[in-house]
């Protein structure tokens, strides 16, 4: 499955290869000869009117009725963001949901956007505003997850493989659950988006810590691009159908952020949906293994820690020759990660 590798071009050196880093990107020089292959995004046209398109999806949802169907005569809501990590559309995505829901009788007062911040570090105020804009910011309730405050979370019981459900409160009691996500390929789960962000991002360190333990991550299926025998992808739709979710929004974006597909409804049947498009835009290949791959993790900001953009040396397992090099451009603005996870370092 391959990332966001970048364009290519001749130059009087060799290869001129522009890997995604930072906010800005970086232009490097490769010995044109030694290239066997330059792995990217198959070629998928942009969305014409996105906004457009967004409307459709929330008007004819998959295995859903219309979002303005569903959040009639319900008293309050809740939609779930992701964190700056992930480049999420959000403004574009919540200024379509919002205007539905008022337009079924829910006023701004009565509905939280709840980011799910899993056990990343709190949101920046100017970070909240990049992700929303600064109406929507200005607006309306906008409140982080905080997993390592158990208070904040209602257990649900265990799942089947026995992790203990921990999940944010505000978003159990809401009347009518929204979840607004990216599907992209994911090291561990298979795929982002869908059941994403209910575990890990608003669950508590109680159950992450199973979720993301032995047990589940050495399993030999829970990879990039694999859904199926996948227990940490089986495991957290579990989860998320445990703590329901009334209704999901989840975008494909190209390689340049332009958003290429919408699918709304069904926190599955939408997800899956969206799931089986992205497997034609990302999926790339190379005859046999190299013994050098360059590549990123795809830039800000999901190259701005350590802990994040090792999903760019990951993307880059599968083709490489065993004993072979793999050299990653991250940013890493932040450095390593949380502080929980910068002290194994130590």
């Amino acid at each position: 499955q391959s990332r966001r590798r970048g364009t290519t071009k001749k130059a009087s050196l060799g290869m001129q290869v522009h890997l995604e880093y930072g906010r800005d990107g970086l232009n490097v020089d490769l010995p044109a000869e030694r290239i066997v292959r330059t792995l990217a995004y198959k070629d998928a046209e942009p969305l014409d009117d996105p906004a457009g398109a967004l409307r459709v999806s929330l008007q004819q949802p998959i295995d859903s009725s219309p979002l303005e169907a569903l959040a009639e005569g319900r008293h309050d809501a809740c939609i779930v963001i992701c964190d700056i990590t992930r480049p999420v559309p959000n403004r574009l995505i919540l200024t379509e949901l919002l205007t539905a829901l008022h337009r079924s009788g829910i006023p701004a007062e009565r509905v939280l956007i709840l980011v799910a911040t899993g056990l990343h570090r709190p949101s920046k105020a100017d970070e909240i505003v990049e992700m929303v804009g600064p109406e929507i910011a200005q607006q309306y309730r906008i409140e982080d997850h905080h997993g390592q405050v158990l208070e904040e979370h209602t257990y649900l019981g265990d799942s089947p493989r026995g992790v203990p459900i921990w999940i944010d409160s505000r978003y159990l009691q809401a009347e009518l659950k929204i979840t607004v996500g990216l599907i992209e390929p994911h090291l561990m789960a298979g795929f982002s988006g869908g059941r994403k962000l209910i575990c890990p991002g608003i669950a508590a360190l109680e159950t992450v810590k199973v979720w993301h333990g032995p047990d589940f991550l050495e399993h030999p299926k829970a990879d990039c691009g694999i859904l199926d025998g996948n227990p940490v992808h089986e495991e957290n739709t579990w989860i998320a159908r445990r703590a329901g979710c009334d209704f999901i929004v989840n975008v494909v974006m190209d390689d340049q952020r332009r958003p290429l597909k919408f699918v709304a409804g069904d926190m599955e049947a939408a997800f899956l949906s969206g799931v089986d498009f992205v497997r034609e835009v990302v999926t790339d290949t190379v005859d046999v293994p190299v013994d050098v791959v360059v590549t990123s993790a795809a830039g800000y900001p999901l190259d701005t820690t350590f802990y994040q953009a090792i999903k760019g040396l990951t993307g880059a397992l599968p083709i490489v020759k065993e004993g072979g090099t793999i050299v990653l451009a991250a940013s890493m603005s932040e450095g390593i990660g949380s502080p929980q996870f910068e002290q194994l370092f130590d």
